[in-house]
């Protein structure tokens, strides 16, 4: 029995047997227009599984010009949210009251500036961490619990704080430019699944090969 089902809306089964019902497949529970998900993306929170998109990203509604797009294998932990660009306020006048927002006319402020929210492959995104508006985080980085992250993060970058700052990089940078060009959440599952040893290990060597 393979080890992931990509199909499942609860991928957790705890030794007993039970099904851990508040962690969920993202792709599997959201349906929203402007939201985007890999294969075996997962998130954890006590709502319904027809919730997460709200608690998610509570800003983000059906018809807003942003996109939030997660890719595959990312790893959300509970109480995390994303800020996207429709939550703005404008700034540039004297008020940031959102006036237009209560006709349905001028709701969206279509003369704002708006940028879509990236989150790459693999990413690792830690306990009630905020990430803002327009944000790309690159494949392989871990943000740190209760980070606030209003920068671009780049690949296999660990950041914490607020603002969320780099406090080292995972690997050096030959390393991180091969490991983007192995790309290894593209492979079959089951060559995952075979080759999951070295990956869990940190063995580039055997990935080579």
């Amino acid at each position: 029995m393979p080890l992931l089902d990509a199909a499942a809306i609860h991928p957790i089964t705890l030794p007993d047997g039970t099904v851990y019902r508040e962690t969920v497949h993202l792709k599997n529970v959201i349906n929203h227009p402007c939201i985007e998900v890999g294969d075996f993306s997962y998130f954890t929170h006590s709502g319904k599984p027809e919730e997460t998109a709200q608690i998610l990203a509570p800003y983000l509604f059906p018809g807003c010009r942003e996109r939030l797009i997660i890719g595959k294998f990312a790893q959300i932990a509970r109480g995390c949210y994303f800020i996207t660009s429709s939550a703005n306020h404008p700034m540039s006048g004297f008020t940031t009251y959102p006036f237009r927002i209560f006709k349905p006319e001028t709701f969206g402020y279509k003369d704002l500036p708006v940028k879509d929210t990236v989150v790459g492959h693999d990413v690792w995104i830690g306990h009630n961490a905020a990430i803002m508006p327009g944000v790309t985080i690159g494949h392989g980085a871990i943000i740190g619990a209760n980070a606030v992250v209003a920068n671009d993060v780049p690949a296999y970058a660990v950041v914490g704080g607020n603002p969320a700052r780099v406090i080292r990089m995972r690997y050096s940078d030959d390393m991180i430019a091969e490991l983007l060009a192995l790309a290894w959440w593209d492979w079959d599952l089951d060559k995952i699944e075979a080759n999951l040893a070295a990956l869990e290990a940190g063995d580039l060597a055997a990935l080579r090969v």
